[in-house]
C-alpha cells in the first residue's frame, strides 16, 4: 500500500497591487497547511489593483491545487474580490467578470471553499510578497 503525504486543508492568503494604478503590478500569496507553508510572488505586467488583486487569487489558487489541497479558506484584504467572489456584488466591469468566473471556476475544483475578507493588517505577509514583487 502506498499512503501520500499530501496536504489536504489549507489557509491561503492572497494580495495583489500595482503602483501607479493602473501600472506596474504584482501578486503574492502565502498558502498555510498543516505542518507546511508554500509563498509565491511575480509582476505581472500591467494592470490595475482590482485586477492584481483578481490574478493574485487565480495564482493562489493555482498553487493550491499543483500543491494538491483539496480544502481551502481563502483570506483577502480586497473587500471587492471576496465580495465579488463569493456573489455578494455583482461585478459590472467585463475584464473583472472574466477574471471573477475563472476564480470561481478555479473554486469549483476544490472539496471545500470559502472565502472571506481580512484587514490589511492580518494580510500583511501576503502583501509583503506584492512588495517584495514590485521591487525587484
Amino acid at each position: 500500500m502506498i499512503v501520500e503525504d499530501t496536504p489536504e486543508e489549507a489557509i491561503v492568503r492572497f494580495d495583489g497591487g500595482a503602483r501607479p494604478n493602473p501600472g506596474a503590478a504584482a501578486v503574492g500569496c502565502w498558502i498555510d497547511g498543516d505542518g507546511w507553508s508554500e509563498e509565491y510572488s511575480d509582476t505581472i505586467g500591467t494592470a490595475t489593483n482590482n485586477q492584481a488583486e483578481y490574478m493574485a487569487l487565480i495564482r493562489s489558487l493555482k498553487v493550491a491545487q499543483k500543491e494538491n489541497v483539496d480544502r481551502v479558506e481563502v483570506e483577502g484584504d480586497s473587500q471587492l474580490v471576496v465580495k465579488q467572489v463569493s456573489g455578494d456584488w455583482n461585478t459590472d466591469d467585463s475584464e473583472l467578470r472574466e477574471l471573477r468566473n475563472r476564480a470561481q471556476e478555479l473554486a469549483n475544483q476544490f472539496e471545500y471553499f470559502s472565502i472571506k475578507h481580512v484587514p490589511r493588517k492580518a494580510n500583511k505577509k501576503a502583501d509583503e510578497l506584492v512588495d517584495q514583487a514590485l521591487c525587484e
